[in-house]
């Protein structure tokens, strides 16, 4: 096949989740196929650097930087936002010279499929019959906004977030409903995306996991150490490990006092580090190798309330044969058995009392971890996961014919 993938905000460095899974499968699939990538790049990013990383892949790169809060840009397209149908988030994500660039290219003919990787990318892609278009929906995005709503406590702030997910729910059913084919990374995903666009098809691909690089190194765990890794400039990991540390944490420390936490993950906000600070949680910022961090974990947490999609976040500790605590949402949409592959747990009391009893059972740690590495060794390696969406984009270009 001859793909164009589109995604806005960049792939490099790979250092989120939504890159990772992106760049995994952008590198397998160029190996199969002729695939062209069409991305926008910030001035910090080195486009060189992701085209040697996809030697088999064709990069296109043009330069953007999305509007910052704050920033006269973002005041634009917020108020360019409220006059149109489309969220802010989608609203300032529209690069025209991306979208120049692909519909250059799609005038020449011989593209078999494009892939608009996240929501984000779909008002940049062409709306033309042919060729047909895949949408990678890495989240449910309308319900990331509702749950930042529910968690919301000043009113005005709810009002603006139940508006934005309103206009989001709505433009994301008329993606998908124009899309050939939607793939979401989880079939609770799927479901509630085929809810909201009955008529779109809508099939699952799962989350998948670098096996080889994530995989126990022999680094011993430190006593009562607990860690998360994700980026701190994301709101819902903002949220979730500040939650964690005032109203978990805490609890944990009244059984176990040698318990600490380690933060990891690039951009901590000043509200993050005023609640370290003060909680004594060390918050390492941007690091080159998350790997030292995880393999020092006794218990790996994830404290999350708000999210979508699928966090890889758990898959890379598993892979590390890590014990892992969960909330429901931070394990949303892995096909994960609670009790055998993780410990989940909802509210603070609950969350600390399963973090505790791993702390406290060396022998328990050690077989949950053991048993999620074999999970994914065995279904979730990154070449298995590739196997399936390249069969799902085969089968949405030869209904096209």
């Amino acid at each position: 096949m001859r793909l164009i993938w589109v995604k806005v905000g960049g792939l490099w460095p790979v250092n989120t989740g939504g890159r990772i899974r992106s760049f995994h499968m952008l590198r397998e699939l160029s190996r199969r196929h002729h695939v062209t990538l069409l991305t926008t790049h910030a001035p910090s990013e080195d486009t060189g650097a992701l085209e040697a990383a996809l030697p088999q892949c064709e990069v296109v790169s043009v330069p953007w930087a999305l509007a910052k809060r704050g920033s006269a840009r973002f005041a634009l397209a917020l108020v360019g936002s409220w006059l149109s149908s489309l969220p802010v988030d989608l609203y300032k994500a529209r690069v025209p010279a991306l979208g120049r660039e692909l519909a250059r290219r799609l005038e020449g003919g011989g593209v078999d499929l494009v892939v608009a990787d996240f929501l984000l990318a779909a008002p940049n892609v062409t709306r033309a019959a042919t060729p047909p278009t895949v949408l990678f929906a890495h989240n449910v995005e309308h319900v990331i906004w509702q749950r930042m709503r529910e968690v919301e406590r000043r009113a005005w702030r709810r009002a603006l977030l139940a508006l934005e997910s309103r206009k989001m729910r709505r433009y994301e059913a008329l993606a998908c409903a124009r899309a050939r084919l939607t793939i979401a990374v989880s079939d609770a995903d799927r479901r509630l995306l085929a809810a909201v666009a009955p008529s779109a098809r809508v099939s699952a691909v799962p989350t998948g996991v670098d096996v080889d690089y994530f995989a126990p190194d022999g680094v011993a765990e430190v006593p009562g150490r607990l860690v998360f890794t994700g980026s701190m400039d994301w709101y819902p990991n903002e949220d979730g490990i500040v939650h964690f540390i005032e109203a978990v944490l805490p609890r944990v420390r009244r059984e176990v006092p040698g318990a600490t936490l380690t933060v990891v993950g690039r951009n901590p906000s000043p509200r993050l580090r005023a609640a370290a600070d003060a909680a004594g949680v060390h918050v390492t910022g941007l690091v080159d190798d998350v790997r030292p961090h995880m393999a020092e974990a006794a218990v790996y947490v994830v404290p999350l309330r708000i999210g979508g999609g699928t966090r890889l976040k758990i898959f890379e500790a598993l892979a590390m044969a890590k014990a892992v605590v969960s909330t429901a949402i931070g394990a949303e949409g892995l096909p994960l058995t609670p009790g055998r592959d993780f410990l989940q747990a909802d509210d603070p009391a609950a969350f600390a009392r399963a973090v505790t009893s791993l702390l406290r059972d060396p022998a328990r740690r050690r077989a949950v971890g053991s048993a999620g590495r074999r999970l994914v060794e065995e279904r979730y390696s990154w070449p298995r996961v590739v196997d399936e969406f390249e069969n799902q984009c085969e089968e949405a270009r030869r209904h096209a014919s």
